[in-house]
């Protein structure tokens, strides 16, 4: 909610007017009571839904809507100068066959200016093109045709970044989900690609792309790195990002691409545990945590931030509240079933959010129709992992019948990939199985004591089990049971 007040209070008088009045004449007048309240009045979240007669759902459902007219509001703003000279890139056929030799060239020369200044250097290919034959006959032409060729040779870098920017993430993807030391080596091999295309030309919009694998990669793949290697701190590309995007601030990837880099500082600061600083991106990054998800997928790993988020709330010992927000920021969400790590990480967060609120039911559906609907043949360990977090939800719910099917299936995988490489999952069924035995001596300092040796071991790829916590609340409830 941070981000949306934040922008409101930010909007200049014309802007807010605009978005108000249209709001009123589309007949949104809670959208509308919504953007005045947060912009000249200062009421709790809880007071607004009371006057609005909105439960929790609706008013996350409400507060989405008008965080997407005011984002759809300043982006037409903030287009129509680009929208302009794209129109006079389309025009210039007719500029070189109606007008004057000289006049087409001064004009011709105007609008070079404009898209160096917008960087559009697919169009600037349009633009030297037309100069160079303009030029056929001048001693122009050859430094025109050179200018046409370096255009053309950058634009292709560009578009080869971009292509290595989404490679890299899909790459990481399964990397995510396997550990695979040759993964690994594959996604080091693609960030010194980048490298090498980004050195090809003093080009900030190839430093942001290069920026964007540069620290996600030092934060959860180089994880053992040094302060003192000789390259660029983290905080230091931050800042230059951010001084990109505050000179191109009409540029329209970038407008977008602030979202990757708000994401990227949360987890700096959290991956260094500065959380005072990591709470403020928090705010920001989970008001568009849906969008996030479903538009960013090319240029970063966006389900780590339900893997922060979820760390975040047992951190704070919120996590109970997970389940609630869900249902108002996913409302709308369609998660991509053929994106198979994000879909496995957006899943098991649900299916964890419903698990810390008691909804054990609706954990062990999450789940189930994740394993029916994915094959994770590929991914044995991560298969394991989502199969005892299903058994926590069956020994919750007293499915006996079902707990030991499964675990029998888990231990069955567990000889065949071997008891060293999946400590943590034996030590995972153990504890299921001893707060479900009769045996009730010692039963909670047993329960707690595997638990913290389970606490200990890390894993080289995502742990959904690594996300139960063995505290006093779990011990308690389960060996009830």
């Amino acid at each position: 909610m941070a981000k949306l007040k934040n922008i409101i209070k930010q909007l200049s008088a014309a802007d807010y007017d605009a978005i108000y009045n249209s709001l009123i004449e589309s007949n949104a007048e809670k959208s509308a009571y919504l953007l005045q309240s947060m912009r000249e009045r200062q009421l709790s979240d809880t007071k607004i839904m009371g006057e609005l007669e909105v439960n929790t759902n609706a008013y996350y459902t409400l507060r989405s809507r008008l965080n997407q007219k005011i984002e759809e509001h300043l982006l037409q703003q903030m287009e129509s100068p680009r929208t302009d000279i794209l129109k006079k890139v389309a025009n210039i056929n007719e500029i070189i066959f109606t007008k004057k030799k000289a006049i087409a060239t001064a004009t011709l020369k105007k609008l070079e200016k404009e898209l160096l200044d917008y960087d559009l250097s697919n169009e600037l290919t349009v633009v030297y093109k037309s100069l160079k034959k303009l030029h056929l006959n001048s001693p122009d032409y050859f430094s025109y045709s050179q200018l046409y060729n370096r255009h053309v040779a950058y634009m292709l870098a560009v578009d080869k970044a971009e292509d290595l920017l989404a490679e890299y993430f899909k790459m990481y993807g399964q990397y995510s989900l396997s550990g695979d030391e040759t993964e690994k080596m594959g996604l080091g091999l693609l960030l010194k690609e980048m490298n090498n295309v980004a050195a090809l030309y003093e080009s900030h919009r190839l430093y942001v792309y290069e920026s964007c694998i540069i620290i996600f990669h030092r934060l959860f793949v180089d994880k053992e790195e040094t302060m003192d290697d000789g390259k660029e701190p983290i905080e230091d590309i931050l800042d230059n990002v951010e001084k990109i995007f505050s000179q191109y601030q009409l540029d329209s990837i970038y407008y977008h691409l602030n979202l990757v880099f708000e994401f990227l500082k949360l987890e700096y600061y959290n991956h260094y545990k500065v959380y005072r600083k990591a709470e403020h991106y928090y705010e920001e990054v989970n008001d568009a945590a849906d969008n996030l998800l479903t538009n960013y997928t090319l240029y970063t790993f966006p389900s780590q931030f339900l893997i922060t988020k979820m760390g975040r709330h047992l951190r704070m010992g919120t996590e109970t509240s997970m389940f609630t927000e869900n249902e108002g920021v996913f409302q709308d969400f369609e998660v991509d079933k053929l994106d198979i790590p994000n879909y496995v990480v957006y899943t098991m967060y649900r299916a964890i959010s419903s698990y810390y609120a008691g909804n054990y039911d609706d954990a062990s559906r999450w789940i189930n129709n994740l394993l029916n609907e994915v094959s994770l043949k590929k991914y044995p360990y991560i298969q394991l992992e989502i199969k005892v977090v299903l058994a926590l939800q069956y020994c919750m719910l007293k499915d006996f019948e079902l707990f030991n099917q499964l675990i029998n299936s888990i231990q069955r995988q567990i000889r065949l990939l071997g008891k060293e490489n999946c400590e943590h999952i034996v030590l995972f069924t153990k504890i299921l199985k001893t707060a479900i035995s009769e045996v009730k001596t010692n039963k909670a300092q047993k329960l707690k004591t595997m638990g913290e040796k389970v606490g200990e071991i890390s894993t080289p790829f995502f742990s959904p089990s690594s996300l139960i916590d063995f505290k006093e609340d779990f011990i308690g409830r389960i060996s009830l049971r």
